[in-house]
């Protein structure tokens, strides 16, 4: 199972990338977390301690690996491959923590990111590896746009899951990337309602989004807003948001397999 996690900046992405982590570890999932948001947050909320995080170094800025793996020596504009070794780089640089592999991808932060320089040579093909050739649960946690998704890549997503919350600009963002998305040729591309306070929000969210699109809401819950504040996995506060998220989870397994 391969999902994608995406929506506008604030509206509570990466919690539910945790929380949804969480549900299908407890279930005996064999789940690898990756960020590649560059507004990098899912290590805390996955619970790893910021000792340990703070040793990691995403993959987009690992630049002598990326030349090292495409073979390139002359810098931008010389020949490197562009399908390197990549296969070992997860088991390499993974941290593991509370039954959670997790694997800060990173983006590439300069202008032109989308280049063709070793550095998102290895990026991309590293997220084809994760989505193609992976035996396992692979949740990602993405920036609002889907630059990291090639169509070979994109088409290997089973399910891609914009988080929304009960607002207009919100709702715009989540019908944007449903078109990219199918421009890209992802079919299955769902949306999940967060920080839902009433029925009131409900009826937005259920008004704007089409009933087989939308998987369900998350509440919205001050244990949640405690975990952030205390620097600590939401699911170690919250039960009510991971029984949320579990039949979420639970939702996208069915509709995959029919």
């Amino acid at each position: 199972m391969k999902i994608a996690i995406t929506g506008k900046g604030g509206v509570g992405k990466t919690t539910f990338a945790s929380l949804l982590c969480r549900a299908f570890a407890s279930d005996g999932a064999r789940v690898l977390a990756v960020d590649a948001d560059p507004d990098a947050n899912l290590a805390a909320a996955l619970g790893i301690p910021a000792e340990r995080a703070a040793k990691l170094q995403p993959v987009a800025r690992m630049k002598e690996l990326a030349e090292e793996r495409t073979g390139a020596s002359g810098g931008y504009g010389s020949f490197f491959k562009l399908n390197p070794k990549v296969c070992d780089l997860p088991e390499q640089f993974c941290l593991e923590h509370d039954g959670v592999r997790f694997l800060w991808m990173g983006t590439l932060e300069q202008g032109g990111s989308g280049c063709a320089c070793p550095e998102s040579t290895l990026v991309k093909r590293l997220m084809g590896h994760l989505l193609l050739e992976r035996d396992e649960v692979v949740v990602m946690d993405m920036e609002a746009g889907l630059e990291h998704l090639g169509r070979r890549t994109a088409e290997s997503v089973d399910a891609l899951v914009v988080v929304v919350e009960p607002g207009q600009r919100s709702l715009q963002t989540a019908r944007q990337i449903t078109r990219l998305a199918a421009d890209l040729g992802i079919e299955e591309v769902f949306v999940v309602g967060s920080k839902v306070r009433d029925d009131e929000d409900r009826r937005l969210i259920e008004a704007e989004i089409p009933a087989p699109q939308l998987l369900g809401t998350i509440s919205f819950c001050e244990e949640v807003r405690r975990a952030d504040r205390e620097n600590c996995a939401p699911d170690r506060l919250s039960v009510q948001a991971l029984r949320e998220v579990r039949e979420i989870k639970d939702r996208i397994l069915a509709r995959r397999s029919n």
